[in-house]
Formats: structure tokens, C-alpha cells, sequence
């Protein structure tokens, strides 16, 4: 449908949730953005995997890409507690070389491949560069990332350590990263926020996933519209 037409199902079917529903995801799509994007190459523990898409939809980054070179990934529901269904998932799983497939259609989108390491020291969550979108790669805990991903890192990002131990597992360094850099993002006068035209397609999808046969709704909205 139309940008016009989507407009007025969107104010229909927002009369079928609460007023501090509507409100409520009014202000969680003010705050999304696909400035910053998450990528997770071939992990194998489901529980951390999970864990950072739930601090992913918590810190307001869209979409998520799931590289699966050796391992398939599910999400767990009682770890993620539902933030999957309001992200965007996109999977990579289909050739031979599934990383670098990822971080090429990443790179001629404009985003800055930027790899977590504990191994690398040119940034921290606190100074790495925002001017151009970021793509923020993590790999497993006891192998790290491939090789063809590290050679086509713009840059690398680790977390400063003050302990013995070498480094967070992956939730808790997603965590951290996150929150520092979407705190940045947003204190910035870069433009990070989605634009309408995005804002009212995830507007629809939430509605839809709010309310009961939306379908149905939405079949007779249209065809009242056309009368």
C-alpha cells in the first residue's frame, strides 16, 4: 500500500489499543535507529545470542544480522522475553561465505565495519568514531572472530579491562558497547533517527502485533476506504 494509505490504516488500527499503548510505542520508534546495526557471526550458545537481542531492542538498534557459517541460530524465549518480534532478523546462511556475503551488502549500504576484539586496541566504546554508520561485529567467546571478518574491519573496538580477566562474554560486551554508544548517538547532532517513511512501516508491524486478526481489521478498512 501507499505511504498515504498505510498513514490511515496505521490511525485505524491505532484505535484498537490502549491510549498509553499507542503512546508508548510513539516514543520506543522516536528512539529506534538503524544508525548503529548489530552483527553476531556463527554463534553457538543460543542463551548470549539471545541476550544481546535483548539488549539490542532494549538500546533501540533495529536490525540484527545473524551470520551462520557452522552453527544455526534459535532464538530462546525465556532469555530474549520477546524483544525478537520488534527487531529486524536477517540471516545469512544460505553460501560458502556467508561472513563476507554479510559485510559486503553491509559496506555498500555505507556502514563502517567496526570489530569487537579484546586483541585490538584502536577504540573504545567511549571515543570510537560516529561520523558514519556503524556495523558492530561480534564473534563467539572461545574462538573470537574469523579471519575473513577481521581483514575487512574498518576498525576495532574493545573494552578497556581493569581485571585478570581478558574479557566479558558476548552479552555483557554488546551490553556495555551498546549503551555507551547509543548514549552518544543520541547526545550527537547526527541525523540517527529513522526516517518517516521507516517510522510508519514499523509503526504498522507493531500495531499488528498488539491487536488480535489484524488481518481481518485491515481487509475491512480498505474496503470501506474504496467505497
Amino acid at each position: 500500500m501507499d505511504h498515504k494509505t498505510l498513514t490511515a490504516v496505521n490511525e485505524y488500527l491505532g484505535g484498537f489499543v490502549t491510549p498509553a499503548r499507542l503512546e508508548k510505542i510513539k516514543k520506543v520508534l522516536s528512539r529506534r535507529t538503524r544508525y548503529i546495526t548489530v552483527v553476531l557471526e556463527d554463534i553457538f550458545q543460543p542463551h548470549n545470542a539471545s541476550a544481546v537481542l535483548r539488549s539490542c531492542e532494549c538500546f533501540g538498534i533495529q536490525d540484527v544480522h545473524i551470520i551462520e557459517n557452522r552453527y544455526q541460530y534459535e532464538v530462546n524465549p525465556d532469555v530474549a522475553l520477546g524483544a525478537s518480534k520488534w527487531l529486524h532478523l536477517k540471516k545469512y546462511n544460505d553460501g560458502e561465505y556467508n561472513s563476507l556475503t554479510c559485510l559486503k551488502k553491509l559496506k555498500q549500504r555505507g556502514y563502517a565495519i567496526v570489530a569487537t576484539s579484546p586483541h585490538e586496541r584502536d577504540f573504545s566504546p567511549g571515543n570510537l568514531p560516529l561520523e558514519k554508520p556503524i556495523a558492530l561485529l561480534f564473534g563467539t567467546e572461545q574462538e573470537g572472530l574469523t579471519t575473513e571478518a577481521l581483514e575487512m574491519a574498518d576498525a576495532f573496538l574493545r573494552i578497556p579491562m581493569a581485571g585478570f580477566t581478558e574479557s566479558f562474554n558476548i552479552s555483557v560486551s554488546a551490553a556495555i558497547c551498546l549503551y555507551e554508544l547509543t548514549d552518544r548517538l543520541r547526545k550527537s547532532d547526527l541525523a540517527w533517527q529513522l526516517e518517516p517513511k521507516d517510522q510508519e512501516l514499523l509503526m504498522h508491524e507493531w500495531l499488528r502485533a498488539s491487536i488480535k486478526n489484524p488481518d481481518l481489521l485491515i481487509e475491512r478498512f480498505l474496503e470501506n476506504l474504496s467505497e
